[in-house]
């Protein structure tokens, strides 16, 4: 499996086309971990038992934003191709294209690049801006699947 270089770095700049906020194929739940939780029960000033019962779902045994099925599985916060939420968004919106299972040069080209029309755009990210995502996209993850795994 080819990996990304991104030694180099990789021009990017969200252009705000809401692309990545709408399920496609294998990219569907906005998984979210405890930290994601405490963020968003703080954001909505409510508790996170409130939040999850409000916004959540859990399918699998792994919680995650509800979607709004009816309009495409988008993001319940995605009005008008924006974030509602932008300051509280999920870890895994945060680290967005720079996670690791599209770090795959197949996955990149034929996926990644092709409907996130920031890729190639705007400022250069810097290889270790770059490395700090996947830690965080790896990191938030692992905590996902421990807390999973611990439920069992």
């Amino acid at each position: 499996m080819e990996t990304i270089d991104y030694k180099k770095g990789i021009k990017f700049e969200c252009q705000g086309s809401g692309n990545c906020c709408v399920s496609r194929g294998s990219y569907g739940f906005v998984y979210l971990s405890d930290i994601d939780l405490k963020r968003f029960s703080k954001y909505f000033k409510i508790s996170i038992k409130k939040f999850k019962e409000k916004y959540c779902q859990i399918t699998d045994g792994f919680i995650h934003l509800s979607e709004k099925y009816k309009i495409n599985g988008n993001c319940i916060f995605l009005k008008d191709k924006k974030c509602t939420v932008y300051n509280s968004r999920p870890t895994q919106c945060r680290t967005w294209p720079f996670w690791n299972e599209n770090m795959n040069a197949k996955v990149w080209n034929e996926d990644i690049a092709i409907n996130c029309p920031g890729i190639g755009k705007g400022k250069l990210i810097k290889s270790k801006t770059i490395e700090r995502f996947l830690k965080e996209d790896l990191k938030n993850e692992d905590s996902i699947i421990k807390k999973f795994s611990l439920q069992k």
